[in-house]
C-alpha cells in the first residue's frame, strides 16, 4: 500500500498534533513523493498567495524564504489521484465536507452527470468535447456565464479563456479577483488612472510609515511577515487601522529568523481600532487635522492632481460629533493618527478586504487613496498604494483580460478597443460589459444564464446566501466545471454537468508565467516528476471545446504550447493609453 493512503492529506490537518510544525506535516504528507516535492519548492513559483516566491527566493530579500500557507498547499500538487469507487455515489459524496472532498485526490478522468442520476459516469474527452459543444450550441452566447479562480492558475491560462469566452460571443467573463478586490481596481484607475498597486513590495522596507488597513497580512500573507520584520529593522513604523487587533500582528513567529522563531517579535507600533464601516468618517477626521494644520503638500495637490479643493470643502464642514460617530474613533485618535503621518515623509499604504468587501467598498478605496495624495505618496521610492491580493493569479487574471469590463491588458470595452482585438484575434470580441460573478449567479435564476463554465472556485462556499447560489447553480442547463480536485458544487444538479480534469501549473509542458500583486511577472517551469493520466493542461481544455463549437476555431486558437500562447500575449500594447491627472473623488 502507497504511503499516501497511510497517511492521507487531511489526517495532520485535522488531528492538528502540536508538535508537529508545518514542515513536519509536509514532510509527512509528501513521504511517497519526497523528490517532486522539493523540485516543486525549489524550482516552481508559489501557487499559494499572491506575492510569487520563485522555488525557496524571492525578489524582494535574499536568503531562503519559504511560509506555511506553500508547505500546506504542496500536497495537492504531489497527491495520486483518487480512486473511481469514491467519485461515484452523490449522496456519499455531498456528505463530505470540502476539505474531505479535496482530500480525496487528484481527478483523473472526465465525468458527467445529467439531472436526477445519483452517479457520475466516467466518460472519454472526446465525448466531453461533443456534449459540451452541442448544449453550448443550443445556447444563445450571450446566455453563457465564463468564471476562473485565482489559487494556481496562471496567465496563459486565463487568457485563453476569455478569449475562447469573447470570440464564442460572450460578455459575461469574470474571476475571483472581483469577490474581494474588484473596489481596489475601480478605485485606482478611477483616482490614478490605472487599477493596479502603485509600489513595489521592496517599498515596505524602509519606509517610514507602512500603515495596514483592514488587513490580516499574518493570515493571508504569511511570506510578508518577514519584510515586516525586516521593516521595522529598519526604522519603519508599522501602524494598523482594523476594528480587531489581529493576534498575528501584534506577535508573530518568523520562522526564518531564529530569535523571533524562538520567542516571536512584535510587529505592530501602534493600533486604531476603527469602527466597522467607519474608515471613511476616520480618514476624514484626519484630513481636518492635516487641514487645520497646514500639513499638506500643497505643491504636489496642485500640480499633479484635481478636484481637491472640492472634496476638502466638504470634508472640512463635517462636524467633529458625526465624524466620531461613525468612525468609533475620538478626535483625539484622529490627531494622533495626523501628527504620526505628517512626520512621515514616506508612507506607503497596504490594504484589503476589510475595506472592499462593503457596499462602499469602492468609496474607501478612493479616501484612502484621497489621504495618501493629500501627501505626495506616490510616484517615489518608499511610497505607494498596495492592494495586498490574497491568491496566486489574481493579479494576472485582471490584466490577462478575464473581467466583464476590461479586455486585456486592462484595455477598456468600446468598439476601438474592440477592433484592435479583431485584427488581432480574427474575430470582433462583444462590445458591451458583462455580468460580473454575483451577477451569473442572478442571471441563472432569472434565466439570462443559462451555462456556466467554471474553471476552479466554488460559489456556493465563497457567496453570500449559499442556499440562493445552490437554487441558480440547479436551474442551468450546463455547468462546466474544470478543477484538479472535487468540491462541493460540482454535486449540484443540472441537466448537464461536466467535471474535466486539469493538470497542475508544474505539470504543464512549456512552463507558466504568474503575475504577482505588485505585478512582476515570474516564470515557473515545468517540473519533472508525476504526471495524472486522463488530465490535461488548463489552458489546452477551453480550446478542445472551442475547436468543436465555434467555425475555424483552430486559426483562432492555433497554440502547441504556453510558449505560443505568452507569444500573442506580448503582441497586446496599450501604450496609446496614457495616464491621466490623478482625480480626487467626493467619499
Amino acid at each position: 500500500m502507497k504511503l499516501s493512503y497511510l497517511v492521507p492529506f487531511g489526517v495532520l490537518e485535522k488531528e492538528k498534533p502540536r508538535y508537529c510544525s508545518e514542515a513536519c506535516k509536509a514532510l509527512l504528507q509528501n513521504l511517497d513523493s519526497l523528490p517532486y516535492a522539493y523540485r516543486i519548492l525549489s524550482k516552481g513559483v508559489c501557487d499559494g498567495c499572491s506575492l510569487g516566491p520563485q522555488g525557496l527566493h524571492d525578489k524582494v530579500i535574499d536568503g531562503i524564504h519559504l511560509c506555511t500557507t506553500r508547505l500546506r498547499l504542496l500536497r495537492l500538487n504531489t497527491m495520486p489521484p483518487a480512486m473511481d469507487k469514491h467519485l461515484q455515489n452523490i449522496q456519499k459524496l455531498q456528505s463530505l465536507s470540502g476539505q474531505d472532498l479535496m482530500w480525496l485526490g487528484r481527478l483523473s478522468f472526465p465525468m458527467i452527470r445529467r439531472r436526477g442520476e445519483e452517479r457520475f459516469e466516467r466518460i472519454g474527452w472526446g465525448e466531453v468535447v461533443d456534449v459540451a459543444a452541442n448544449v453550448l450550441k443550443g445556447i444563445p452566447p450571450e446566455k453563457t456565464a465564463w468564471y476562473i479562480t485565482s489559487r494556481g492558475l496562471y496567465n496563459e491560462a486565463y487568457y485563453v479563456f476569455q478569449k475562447v469566452a469573447r470570440i464564442f460571443g460572450s460578455p459575461h467573463i469574470d474571476n475571483s479577483a472581483r469577490l474581494c478586490h474588484a473596489p481596489s481596481g475601480i478605485g485606482l484607475a478611477e483616482t490614478l488612472g490605472i487599477g493596479a498597486p502603485t509600489c513595489s513590495l521592496k517599498d515596505l522596507i524602509g519606509t517610514d510609515l507602512l500603515i495596514l488597513w483592514g488587513s490580516n497580512l499574518a493570515n493571508n500573507q504569511p511570506v510578508t511577515m518577514k519584510y515586516l520584520y525586516l521593516a521595522q529593522k529598519a526604522g519603519t513604523r508599522i501602524i494598523v487601522v482594523n476594528p480587531y487587533c489581529e493576534p498575528g500582528l501584534k506577535r508573530y513567529w518568523v520562522p526564518s529568523i531564529p530569535i523571533s522563531a524562538l520567542f516571536g517579535t512584535a510587529l505592530m507600533d501602534d493600533h486604531f481600532k476603527v469602527k466597522v464601516g467607519g474608515d471613511i468618517a476616520f480618514i476624514n477626521g484626519i484630513i481636518k487635522v492635516l487641514d487645520k494644520n497646514k500639513w499638506f503638500e500643497y505643491d504636489f495637490i496642485n500640480k499633479y492632481t484635481l478636484g481637491f479643493e472640492a472634496v476638502l470643502e466638504k470634508i472640512v464642514a463635517t462636524d467633529w460629533k458625526v465624524i466620531e460617530k461613525f468612525s468609533g474613533l475620538t478626535r483625539q485618535e484622529c490627531e494622533r493618527f495626523a501628527k504620526l503621518y505628517s512626520m512621515a515623509k514616506t508612507s506607503v499604504f497596504v490594504w484589503s478586504t476589510g475595506l472592499t468587501q462593503h457596499k462602499f467598498g469602492v468609496e474607501n478605496i478612493r479616501a484612502i487613496l484621497t489621504l495618501g495624495l493629500s501627501r505626495s505618496m506616490i510616484g517615489r521610492e518608499k511610497s505607494g498604494f498596495m492592494p495586498i491580493r490574497g491568491h496566486s493569479g489574481v493579479q494576472g487574471a485582471a490584466e490577462c483580460g478575464v473581467a466583464p469590463n476590461k479586455y486585456p491588458s486592462g484595455m477598456p470595452i468600446n468598439e476601438e478597443t474592440a477592433k484592435y482585438f479583431e485584427l488581432l484575434w480574427g474575430a470582433k470580441p462583444p462590445v458591451e460589459i458583462g455580468f460580473s460573478a454575483p451577477e451569473m449567479i442572478n442571471g441563472a435564476i432569472d434565466g439570462s444564464v443559462r451555462a456556466l463554465y467554471a474553471i476552479g472556485g466554488n460559489f456556493v462556499d465563497t457567496l453570500p446566501d449559499p442556499e440562493f447560489v445552490k437554487r441558480a447553480l440547479q436551474n442551468l442547463k450546463l455547468r462546466i466545471h474544470q478543477d484538479i480536485v472535487m468540491n462541493s458544487s460540482m454535486l449540484l444538479d443540472a441537466d448537464v454537468v461536466l467535471v474535466l480534469p486539469a493538470a497542475t501549473r508544474y505539470e504543464t509542458p512549456g512552463g507558466i508565467t504568474q503575475t504577482n500583486t505588485e505585478r512582476r511577472i515570474t516564470y515557473s517551469p515545468e517540473i519533472p516528476g508525476q504526471r495524472i493520466p486522463g488530465t490535461k493542461p488548463e489552458w489546452e481544455i477551453p480550446i478542445l471545446i472551442a475547436n468543436k463549437l465555434i467555425p475555424h476555431a483552430k486559426t483562432y486558437f492555433p497554440y502547441k504550447d504556453t510558449i505560443e500562447i505568452r507569444d500573442e500575449m506580448d503582441n497586446i500594447s496599450n501604450s496609446r493609453y496614457g495616464c491621466k491627472r490623478m482625480q480626487y473623488n467626493s467619499h
